[in-house]
């Protein structure tokens, strides 16, 4: 058989591109390896909920406060208005995903990239079956990388897709039924302190019976563990057991070009499309995934192989300015600890947690308050420039 399509990686974007394209009727093979869980807090937003139609039971908590808390230890409660945000376990998550694009059609193979081989009608993904060890081989009309941040596909096929940023993320995943200490089931907490992380963030994420705890940094150096272990220990989570612990690398922007313009289109974090700031992934890898098969099914289509650089085009319509926000943001607040504290400080505003929500349930930038939006742009100013002290609320 010759694929239309053959997705390498079965994680978010993966899959979610393998089943549009098998519901769309195309002839579609996805190559995952099995075993695989990516450090992730599991936050995904109503807008994923709806868009992706992902069932209730996959919503393991439902989170309807977010804590900010300082390096000074200051906390700026935020409260989650018309809804909540949904938390999945990535174990559940991934495989539900999986599963539903094979019975949507997809064929779904098991086993390790190894390479792309070209042809004159076609091209041959090929990988190593985790179960007999052998080479196997896929033929195919298109081909979708969607394997991850350090992606074997972008850095084989796409200019620069050995070059992309990123930062290591870790967490473990802990037993923590009910309160304990300072943690809440039904909060998300975010950690802006440099000795968490020197140039991100840290995070105590309710899953229901269990929580995800971990950071990200792209500082060499920096103790994952350590850090975690802190963590664990200021929300009165040292004794929780853990159940698995998990490190990834996480991109920080996305590529330049997502295509080789040939057979050959990114998506998910190996195009790049993690939400700087937040790092929040697993939606904008979904979409990845949608505008990917998108692309794909316009080149079959077409015969164009052009049309393979829809996928960036339709994604970056949009979200570049989200994107554009956040990096802004990221830049001016994680480099020192002042500008962290300066950061939660400027969270106590009624305005900026209205429009920082509506914008991250909906994904897009709330337009409608322009008079909010001079408000925090003069506020701030103020704290950038160090016009008002940190503890200013």
């Amino acid at each position: 058989m010759i694929y239309d399509c053959v997705v390498v990686g079965g994680g978010p974007s993966g899959a979610t591109a393998a089943e549009d394209l098998a519901r769309a009727g195309k002839r579609v093979a996805m190559l995952d390896r099995a075993g695989r869980i990516k450090p992730c807090g599991g936050a995904v937003p109503p807008r994923l909920i709806t868009d992706f139609d992902i069932p209730d039971s996959q919503i393991v908590a439902r989170i309807n406060t977010a804590r900010m808390i300082s390096p000074t230890q200051r906390a700026v409660d935020i409260p989650i208005e018309n809804g909540y945000v949904g938390m999945v376990d990535r174990e559940h998550f991934d495989e539900f995903l999986r599963v539903r694009a094979t019975k949507a059609g997809a064929h779904r193979n098991t086993g390790t990239f190894l390479r792309i081989e070209h042809g004159e009608a076609h091209s041959t993904v090929v990988y190593r079956d985790k179960v007999s060890g052998n080479e196997m081989r896929l033929d195919t009309r298109y081909i979708i990388g969607a394997d991850g941040a350090r992606s074997d596909v972008a850095r084989q096929e796409v200019p620069g897709g050995d070059k992309i940023p990123y930062v290591i993320a870790y967490h473990e995943i802990i037993e923590a039924p009910g309160k304990i200490g300072t943690y809440d089931p039904t909060r998300c907490d975010v950690i802006y302190d440099g000795k968490i992380s020197p140039d991100f963030y840290g995070w105590v994420f309710p899953h229901g019976p269990q929580a995800s705890v971990g950071m990200g940094t792209g500082v060499d150096g920096v103790n994952l563990k350590e850090a975690t272990a802190a963590l664990r220990a200021a929300s009165g989570l040292t004794d929780c057991a853990t159940i698995r612990k998990e490190g990834a690398p996480i991109p920080l922007e996305p590529l330049p070009k997502w295509d080789n313009g040939r057979d050959v289109v990114l998506a998910g974090d190996a195009a790049g499309v993690v939400a700087p700031s937040s790092g929040e992934g697993i939606f904008y890898a979904m979409a990845g995934g949608r505008v990917a098969a998108t692309a794909v099914q316009a080149a079959l289509a077409s015969g164009r192989v052009k049309d393979l650089q829809l996928a960036r085009k339709l994604f970056m319509k949009e979200h570049k300015t989200v994107f554009k926000v956040l990096r802004s943001m990221q830049d001016a607040y994680y480099k020192s600890d002042e500008r962290r504290e300066r950061f939660v400080s400027l969270c106590h505003d009624v305005d900026v947690q209205k429009l920082t929500f509506e914008g991250y349930m909906n994904k897009k930038l709330v337009t409608k308050r322009p008079l909010a939006h001079i408000k925090i742009g003069l506020k701030n100013l103020a704290h950038l420039t160090g016009i008002v002290p940190p503890a200013y609320t």
